[in-house]
């Protein structure tokens, strides 16, 4: 309800804005005089909502009888539009591309930045939503819930069906491949359960903050990974780390090890991942992205062994959805004002990718 709301007021934002003279730019960020058209895509409920379409597939879909003549394109991470470079082609009036959320890697990045389109998303918006959803999935598998659960459900009663995989989180060694601001939330949220915390990214942390949460930094991913009980995924999807997780990356891994993954699906091979889980290799798999999404019935992800899946949730929460609601209608009004959005919320301005995406 607080994402309709607050996508009401957005809308009206643009329609109480469109007459309001602003410097006309060439498929740049700011809006010119005119009337333009806003597609957003969004989630269907059985409600009324304030959306223009959920139909985004296929050459007759309802999203591609607005493609040529759209200005705004608002989509998320949860349900995306993919943007590719055909439609970017057709695009002709198109100025800006929005994500409601974090990750705008359905868009073709390379494609967007060479047709000097501007691609924002609402950086921070819900990184301590997904950080505690990752500590909750690390728990979950550590503790080998779901199938006590499952228990519970079948009207069964089983202790050592479950104990018998279940442990403390206590002294185990976590791994996170990613320490941006997800993965700092992370280990910082992991900090009280006494773990041995590992941290692999391109950047360190700040020394007093790392002092402080007592993570160790590992600059070879690759050394770090046999020693984790426990390995979380925290990196953008780019082109560097698309497929990093194939059947060598995921063979150096500790035989047994638990993975979260709430970054992005085709950061792992799914086949790989797969023959993992069936071989115990992994010892459990759990996360909300997938490859592609919304996922197909038959994905094998669904099916495989001592997996903790669901849809791509982490992020909204009901206070996520109010912080990525507000920031979409912030950069409206700033795009209808002419104004800069803020500096983290660019990923592509005046053609350049930011650092993440290179």
């Amino acid at each position: 309800m607080a994402m309709k709301q607050a996508a009401t007021a957005a809308i009206r934002a643009f329609s109480s804005s469109v007459t309001s003279q602003s410097s006309p730019l060439v498929r740049h960020l700011h809006a010119s005089a005119g009337s333009k058209k806003i597609v957003g895509v969004f989630y269907k409920a059985n409600e009324h909502q304030y959306i223009v379409t959920d139909d985004k597939e296929g050459l007759n879909c309802e999203l591609e009888k607005h493609i040529p003549d759209l200005h705004v394109l608002i989509t998320t991470p949860f349900h995306p539009a993919y943007v590719t470079a055909e439609r970017i082609k057709k695009a002709k009036n198109l100025q800006l591309l929005l994500t409601a959320g974090i990750g705008s890697d359905h868009v073709d990045l390379n494609a967007a930045a060479a047709a000097g389109l501007t691609v924002a998303e609402v950086t921070g918006s819900n990184v301590v939503s997904v950080a505690e959803d990752e500590l909750m999935r690390i728990l979950i598998l550590v503790r080998n819930f779901l199938p006590g659960h499952h228990q519970v459900i079948k009207g069964e009663w089983n202790v050592a069906g479950i104990a018998h995989r279940a442990y403390d989180l206590e002294g185990k060694t976590i791994g996170t491949v990613g320490a941006g601001r997800i993965g700092k939330l992370l280990l910082q949220r992991l900090k009280p359960f006494n773990c041995n915390l590992l941290y692999h990214d391109r950047l360190k942390i700040d020394p007093e903050l790392e002092k402080q949460i007592g993570a160790k930094f590992e600059e070879d991913m690759d050394a770090m990974l046999p020693k984790c009980d426990v390995l979380v995924i925290n990196t953008p999807l780019t082109d560097k780390t698309r497929g990093l997780f194939n059947k060598e990356r995921i063979a150096k891994c500790k035989k047994g090890v638990l993975i979260v993954n709430n970054a992005r699906g085709a950061i792992m091979d799914t086949e790989a991942v797969v023959d993992a889980c069936n071989s115990g290799h992994i010892g459990g798999y759990s996360g909300d992205v997938w490859n592609p999404q919304p996922a197909p019935k038959d994905h094998p992800w669904r099916y495989m062994p001592n997996q903790a899946m669901t849809p791509h949730i982490s992020g909204t929460t009901i206070d996520a959805q109010l912080r990525y609601a507000a920031g979409v209608k912030d950069m409206l009004d700033r795009y209808f004002k002419g104004q800069n959005f803020p500096a983290q919320n660019y990923i592509v301005k005046e053609g350049e990718l930011a650092p993440q995406y290179r």
